[in-house]
């Protein structure tokens, strides 16, 4: 298989598609755990993220299809050893958070009473109503926030540093338009 020089397209949408809902449910998550229980909304905002979080969940597994599926292209030859080893890790902790952290919020809903609803349908509960279980998916699903923005920054610094101040116009590789 031939390395390309840049993202497929469905690559390109899932990318920025993604990018777009993590945003959205990292912001959301933040505003309904801020605020008090019982809080005028926040079952709405609840039951938003948790529809927002399972639809990220299925393009992220889309997106997996896609990273397996075509080729990917290839680094900048001038980028060090150590910064395309530290891109592939960062990648790699990327996709890992972005399956562990739907997966952890779905099991967690599955353990307590209200369960989940994707779009106002009910999905089945994996569990049954228990406090403690569904704490350790929550605490899960929560850490696992904190290091996805975390990774989230980096990934956005090291592309800033690599398109401006080195100059690799990396970024076009994940732009439509172009050749691919």
């Amino acid at each position: 298989m031939q390395l390309a020089r840049k993202y497929a397209l469905v690559q390109i949408v899932l990318h920025w598609a993604g990018a777009l809902l993590m945003f959205s449910l990292l912001s959301l998550g933040y505003i309904m755990t801020s605020l008090p229980r019982g809080a005028a909304g926040k079952a709405e905002l609840v039951n938003l993220h948790k529809s927002l979080g399972l639809t990220a969940a299925l393009l992220i597994a889309w997106r997996v299809v896609e990273r397996v599926r075509r080729a990917v292209p290839a680094y900048d030859e001038s980028l060090h050893g150590w910064e395309a080893a530290l891109a592939g890790v960062t990648h790699r902790l990327l996709y890992v958070c972005m399956l562990v952290m739907p997966i952890s919020g779905y099991l967690g809903s599955s353990f307590n009473k209200y369960g989940t609803r994707f779009w106002g349908l009910p999905l089945p509960r994996w569990g049954w109503v228990d406090e403690s279980i569904r704490d350790i998916f929550y605490t899960i699903h929560g850490t696992t926030s904190f290091l996805l923005l975390g990774l989230v920054l980096l990934h956005v610094a090291a592309v800033a540093k690599h398109q401006w101040l080195d100059r690799q116009r990396c970024m076009q590789r994940m732009l439509p338009g172009g050749n691919e």
